[in-house]
């Protein structure tokens, strides 16, 4: 469900199709637009092969980068390692690149080559320990990344290139992009280290709308490292690859999809639930996040079927475009609650309660963090008392960051995402072409899906809304809200 792909489209009309069919109200596909800057095309790959030929053969395990062009059919041509980071390697580069199939990862010493690849002693699927939990306890100053979360910003830019603005850096890309389309490379090759045993992670492109950028392939380190180990004893190796992809660059709208249950008595207050619709195309997009959709419908479902009378609104959000940055998540905060770089409540923020958020893969719930809302914390331990067969229910005043709930907590409005066992998602699923069905925990799925309802059924009926901070400061346009910068630049 790759952000406006057609098989994102495909899944948000049978979403729209299966919440009507369970009887919401004012189920509806709300686009909004990508920003100017920011732009998301279709795109979707049709067929994939790839291949060492030589010295013998060996079928390469890959998955084309998002937004990044086909071959003209089948290619092939000759492996090459090269670094191209700046106008001297441009220099030194210059008339050996045509034909050439360019692997350019860089391992642990910042340097070509084979990539490390650790021998794995820890379990990949894991669970938090008591004493895991308790660490996530204390009261820290909020900001500071949880364990288990993803609270503050990454680490800057390394190497020749960490001094550039933002701008220097967008116009250098740029041109290497030229360069490389100019000198005749026929495409590229890339590998994370963090992927072994046949795991891949990838991305997307930068530049999403040039249909005519190089074709990209992300490819198993072990895989990579054979080529690339070849190459260091100086035996030439021959790759061949046919990529085909398909672009719409006429269309880029959005959508969010959106449904309701009707409130009773306060039918204008509001509470939220959601998670984000879109995924990578690595894989299915199961864990991240198929998961967290299925189980704010699961939510709605409950609700609505149990013919459950409450005061409040409960308004469902599935979101698009989370991995390029929260943007339809961003836009609906914008459209109906406030604009961030103004920061001017609506009517409807007024009259807002809270959102629950679920995007940290198919773990259940242990607990929440309070993204330094203290006045919530007797609210959410009365709720997880009720609760104590299923969870323990840490509360912690720590932020987490990188998905939804951050686009309400940056206009000052109580978002909130849950504590979830880690299990296999960072180790092997976030983001990879191991994202599929098989790594779903159905016990974990249902406990979530009971524990989300009990606290948007709570929060539609208590007396009050739930407590809020105070309304931040306007932010300048393109910074994250509250929570970090690592929203900004893509989400879970």
């Amino acid at each position: 469900r790759l952000t406006n792909s057609p098989q994102f489209r495909a899944a948000g009309a049978w979403a729209e199709g299966q919440l009507k069919e369970w009887g919401l109200s004012n189920v509806h596909l709300e686009k909004w637009a990508t920003p100017a800057d920011n732009k998301i095309p279709s795109w979707q790959i049709t067929s994939y092969s790839g291949a060492m030929v030589e010295p013998t053969y060996m079928p390469i395990v890959g998955v084309p980068v998002a937004w990044t062009a086909g071959t003209a059919g089948a290619v092939a041509g000759e492996a090459m390692l090269a670094l191209i980071q700046n106008q001297a390697d441009m220099d030194k580069f210059h008339g050996k690149l045509k034909g050439k199939i360019v692997l350019n990862s860089v391992n642990a010493a910042g340097t070509l080559g084979p990539l490390e690849l650790p021998f794995p002693t820890t379990p990949l699927a894991r669970r938090y320990t008591d004493s895991e939990l308790t660490d996530l306890v204390p009261e820290l100053f909020p900001g500071a990344g949880g364990r288990g979360g993803r609270g503050g910003a990454r680490g800057g830019r390394a190497g020749a290139n960490a001094n550039l603005t933002p701008e220097e850096l967008q116009a250098l890309q740029a041109k290497l992009r030229s360069f490389m389309k100019d000198e005749g490379v026929l495409l590229t090759l890339q590998a994370n280290a963090r992927g072994e045993s046949g795991t891949l992670f990838g991305g997307g492109a930068q530049n999403r709308m040039d249909t005519t950028n190089l074709p990209q392939v992300s490819i198993t380190a072990e895989h990579y490292n054979r080529i690339a180990r070849l190459l260091e004893h100086s035996v030439p190796v021959k790759l061949q690859f046919d990529i085909r992809t398909q672009f719409d660059t006429e269309n880029t709208d959005s959508f969010n999809v959106i449904a309701e249950i009707p409130g009773s008595t306060k039918p204008n207050e509001l509470v939220m639930v959601g998670g984000h619709f879109d995924s990578w195309h690595y894989g299915t997009g199961a864990t991240d996040n198929a998961a967290g959709s299925a189980i704010a419908m699961e939510v709605m479902r409950i609700l609505k079927s149990l013919n459950l009378k409450m005061d409040r609104t409960v308004r469902m959000g599935l979101w698009g475009g989370e991995e390029q940055g929260l943007l339809g998540s961003r836009a609906y905060v914008k459209e109906h609650f406030a604009d961030p770089t103004v920061m001017k409540p609506t009517t409807e923020h007024d009259n807002f309660s809270s959102y629950f958020n679920i995007d940290n893969g198919t773990g259940r719930i242990r607990g929440i963090y309070l993204q330094g809302n203290e006045m919530a914390r007797p609210v959410f331990e009365s709720w997880f008392a009720a609760l104590k067969d299923l969870t323990p229910g840490v509360i912690t005043i720590r932020n987490t960051g990188g998905t939804d709930h951050q686009s309400y907590d940056g206009v000052g409005l109580p978002g909130f995402q849950f504590i979830q066992d880690p299990m296999d998602y960072d180790t092997r699923t976030h983001h990879s072409n191991m994202d599929v069905y098989d790594r779903i925990q159905q016990p974990d799925m249902e406990q979530m899906a009971i524990i989300e309802a009990v606290f948007v059924y709570n929060a539609a009926t208590r007396p009050e809304k739930l407590p809020r901070k105070d309304l931040p400061p306007p932010q300048p346009a393109g910074r994250g809200g509250r929570g970090g910068g690592a929203a900004a630049r893509g989400g879970n």
